[in-house]
């Protein structure tokens, strides 16, 4: 059985318990055998991370200890995916620059707070990860980050829509879903999920969970010497 780790807390505003509750379910329904924290000493042991399929991180605004970090990179490195939503996943720890290099992004902004009424775009392509998901529009936080450029993007928003200090800039496409490699394992990231009732939307909760499938697949086909 395929094992996964959900580690929960942080900021309660984007409620991680509730948020952690309905991957807890989605993981259940798709085999897996879930473990559900709510203490970042939950990455204490490096050793069981690497014997996991997937890591979950549902932590918004904390601070962790760099070893802690340096723990949950190791075991993504070796194959260990790596998934979540977002300030859950890339608004985690702002003052650790290690933990957003692997996550692919750091949230700066999201003008017009929650309420943003938006767009999301999927792009199509080779990846099963967007098929047959259409764009949509979704009322709640429009993410902007500073991203990493290595990310392949799966999904994008036009900013501007609420006007501030950014929109002289012009428009500009900000990704909303990504994957990136971290060593040979796979890492997944969506924007969306300011709370739960945007995580439980039927296609939010589709993309999350084809990226949780998809970072979990990854470690077998890293033990597999196939493709990853």
């Amino acid at each position: 059985m395929r094992k996964a780790l959900i580690v929960w807390g942080g900021w309660d505003g984007h409620q991680p318990k509730e948020v952690a509750g309905i991957f807890q379910e989605v993981l259940e329904k798709e085999g897996f055998e879930v473990e559900v924290s709510d203490t970042l000493e939950a990455f204490a042991d490096g050793e069981k991370l690497k014997a996991l399929d997937l890591i979950v991180p549902v932590w918004t605004m904390g601070k962790i200890e760099n070893h802690l970090v340096d723990n949950v990179s190791a075991a993504v490195q070796s194959g260990v995916g790596l998934a979540g939503c977002h300030g859950g996943m890339c608004d985690s720890f702002r003052d650790n620059v290690d933990w957003q290099f692997m996550t692919g992004g750091q949230w700066v902004a999201h003008p017009g707070n929650d309420g943003t009424n938006y767009v999301v775009n999927v792009k199509h392509s080779s990846s099963t990860l967007t098929e047959g998901i259409e764009d949509f529009e979704v009322s709640s936080e429009q993410y902007y980050l500073h991203v990493d450029p290595v990310v392949n993007v799966l999904a994008t928003t036009r900013f501007p829509v609420a006007e501030g200090p950014h929109s002289l800039n012009g428009a500009v496409d900000m990704p909303v879903a990504w994957t990136k490699r971290w060593g040979v394992g796979r890492v997944y990231y969506n924007s969306l999920g300011h709370q739960a009732n945007i995580v439980d939307i039927p296609v939010v909760k589709e993309m999350i969970r084809r990226g949780f499938l998809w970072c979990a697949e990854g470690k077998q086909a890293a033990n597999n010497g196939g493709q990853n």
